[in-house]
């Protein structure tokens, strides 16, 4: 009998995401975003909600450079 491993999602500061097995301590700065499922679940949903990969500091300094245009 195989026994799959559940993970839940979490976000840091900058609002990136990963997977971290269910139960498990999370490291320091992470939190959890509040989904958890099997890793292709979880992966899915990661994918749904978080469509721009940089981390939030460069993306507010780049909307910054494009408003003062």
């Amino acid at each position: 009998m195989t026994h799959e491993i559940r993970y839940r999602v979490v976000v840091n500061d900058e609002e990136q995401h990963a997977l971290w097995p269910d139960g498990a301590d999370l490291p320091a700065g992470w939190r959890a975003e509040g989904f958890a499922g099997s890793e292709e679940e979880c992966t899915a949903h990661v994918d749904l909600v978080w469509p721009d990969i940089r981390p939030l500091s460069l993306r507010r300094r780049l909307g910054a450079g494009a408003e003062a245009e």
